[in-house]
């Protein structure tokens, strides 16, 4: 038997302490054990995420992931990141402080078009991953990172865009008008069976609410408070910009009914005719 099988609790436990203690030295401890979507409807957009960190199993905190762009009137963005933390944070940092292009510093709220503003998210992305990125894989920290950044430019369309690593980026369409990032396969069932491009704004919002709780119960990873942003298409003001709180009467409300509406939809379905013939 090996050492390890014969004190398996103190070798577990060694192994979680080094893990945890090399992240955390090299700064990119911090994973977003997250779940973030995005549904783009006929009628506006919706971005919900969790606020759930990790650095290990005893180190759980919250930090947000739903970031939120404005120049009133004219340019509402929404950003949700999930990965690397120290990562993730940078390149907000530089949406919000500007990059040096070849007209002098940029920021996010000065793209005129929201294809301009996501190809200006994936330059962000490269110029953290540049000068940061390549040493924090070096020491072994994931940069495995991810965001779905939706809004709208006045006069301009609607749009939502899922942004990978490379700074690359697909877009939701009417055939597919949900996206999502982080630990996404517990939630996914629910939109892929009633989501469509016409589904009202609030029960869209309803149905992702679903989704993350479908996670939560699936993932420990993934926990309250939650954040949400409700846009109206050509509203140019959000809607809703909201932190739902553990407790929150609604949301306790929708868990507890989903559920019964799950156990009861189980019950109704006829016994399978496989077995044993009487």
């Amino acid at each position: 038997m090996s050492p390890c099988m014969s004190r398996r609790g103190e070798c577990w436990l060694k192994a979680e302490r080094h893990n945890r203690y090399r992240l955390i030295e090299f700064g990119g401890g911090r994973e977003e054990m997250t779940y973030c979507v995005g549904i783009v409807l006929q009628d506006g957009l919706v971005m919900l995420a969790d606020t759930r960190t990790s650095a290990g199993l005893d180190d759980i905190a919250t930090f947000r992931k739903l970031h939120v762009f404005e120049q009133p009137g004219e340019r509402l963005f929404a950003l949700a990141t999930a990965g690397n933390l120290a990562f993730t944070q940078s390149v907000v940092g530089v949406l919000r402080e500007g990059l040096e292009g070849e007209n002098g510093l940029e920021k996010l709220v000065d793209q005129p078009t929201m294809f301009r503003a996501a190809q200006f998210v994936g330059r962000v992305i490269r110029h953290v991953y540049s000068t940061d990125g390549i040493a924090l894989e070096q020491t072994g920290a994931s940069l495995d990172v991810s965001m779905l950044f939706g809004g709208q430019v006045k006069g301009r369309q609607l749009r939502l865009y899922m942004m990978y690593k490379a700074g690359n980026f697909i877009e939701a369409t009417s055939d597919t008008p949900f996206l999502q990032i982080g630990e996404h396969k517990y939630g996914k069932p629910i939109l892929d069976r009633a989501v469509t491009f016409k589904t009202e704004l609030y029960e869209g919002l309803k149905l992702a609410l679903i989704s993350m709780d479908s996670t939560m119960r699936s993932n420990l990873g993934v926990g309250m408070p939650l954040d949400f942003v409700v846009l109206r298409r050509d509203g140019m003001e959000w809607e809703q910009n909201t932190r739902i709180e553990p407790g929150e009467p609604y949301f306790h409300d929708l868990r507890e009914r989903w559920s019964a509406a799950l156990r009861r939809a189980h019950i109704d379905i006829p016994r399978p005719p496989y077995g044993p013939k009487s």
